[in-house]
């Protein structure tokens, strides 16, 4: 399966390969097909085996975590969880846990590294509340160096279970959540995790 955003990436590839077909040149033939195959992994969306909890976080995003830290936000202490999406990552985010999606919000800003702290803030991005049994949630999609778009499939009112596909970054990247009190974590900064699979926290109301 493949993720709709990466159609035109493909066929466009698709289409200057058969053109170059008919009026071969040689290198740029190998170049396009290499692309193209390129484009058609990376926006790959493969299913995924999601926990069958209704109390835990799962990560949005594969990637590596390099922020876990207590921070001020909305008025009230959350737990920053930050994952890097490198080029090699699927790149379609999938939802935290369930809940009511209540707003959503494109920020414009920068295209920094996205692996840099500063990022979090100055880069362009979406920005994601949802409403859980749990608290409220925020998911910020983050764009970077060469990922310049950001694309949310949720719309405001939308409720979706843990593990739907939530939308996709394109190229490398940075996902971050931001949790209130009363989970229980159960990553850190260097794991590697998987979007829909790996369980980031479950709540214990402590």
């Amino acid at each position: 399966m493949i993720a709709k955003e990466g159609f035109p990436f493909v066929l466009g590839s698709l289409a200057v390969f058969l053109i170059l077909i008919i009026f071969p040149v040689k290198l740029v033939l190998f170049i396009t097909a290499v692309f193209g195959a390129f484009c058609l992994w990376f926006f790959r969306d493969p299913e995924r085996s999601i926990p069958p909890y209704k109390d835990v976080v799962v990560s949005p995003a594969d990637g590596k975590v390099i922020e876990v830290h207590t921070v001020e936000h909305n008025g009230s202490a959350h737990t920053k969880i930050s994952i890097f999406m490198n080029v090699f990552n699927v790149h379609v985010n999938r939802m935290p846990i369930t809940g009511k999606v209540t707003s959503v919000t494109h920020k414009e800003g920068k295209f920094l590294p996205a692996d840099r702290p500063d990022a979090s803030y100055e880069n362009e991005q979406n920005i994601i509340e949802v409403e859980t049994s749990y608290g409220n949630i925020t998911v910020k999609q983050i764009a970077g160096l060469i990922a310049r778009r950001t694309v949310c499939y949720a719309k405001e009112g939308d409720t979706l279970p843990v593990g739907d596909r939530l939308g996709i970054i394109k190229f490398s990247s940075r996902l971050e959540l931001f949790i209130p009190k009363g989970f229980d974590f159960s990553v850190k900064n260097g794991d590697i995790v998987k979007a829909g699979e790996t369980i980031l926290a479950k709540y214990t109301g402590a």
